[in-house]
């Protein structure tokens, strides 16, 4: 593999890729065998996390904008999740 010195933009998006990717399968992975419940909610968090990353990445190769609005969405989402599955399990401790 060569390395261009004037546009490292593709080495970057390949490397990023293959981190995101490695990435996503840990959570998956953490996912599948967490503990408690809190554990693969939070697991579930940082999967969609590593997927707007993704859609950022690549947003930046392609240099087009449209994937991160769905890219966006989706994160709001997440945050809006786990703060929603944070305040039931605080409920629930309360409640005894």
């Amino acid at each position: 593999m060569t390395f261009d010195v004037t546009d490292p933009l593709p080495f970057v998006v390949k490397v990023a890729t293959a981190m995101l990717v490695a990435s996503f399968f840990v959570c998956l992975f953490r996912l599948a065998r967490g503990p408690s419940l809190a554990d693969r909610v939070v697991a579930l968090d940082l999967t969609t996390y590593v997927a707007v990353a993704y859609c950022g990445v690549r947003a930046l190769a392609e240099r087009d904008v449209h994937t991160l609005r769905p890219a966006l969405v989706a994160a709001l989402l997440a945050f809006l999740g786990t703060v929603a599955f944070a305040r039931f399990l605080e409920r629930k401790a309360v409640d005894g």
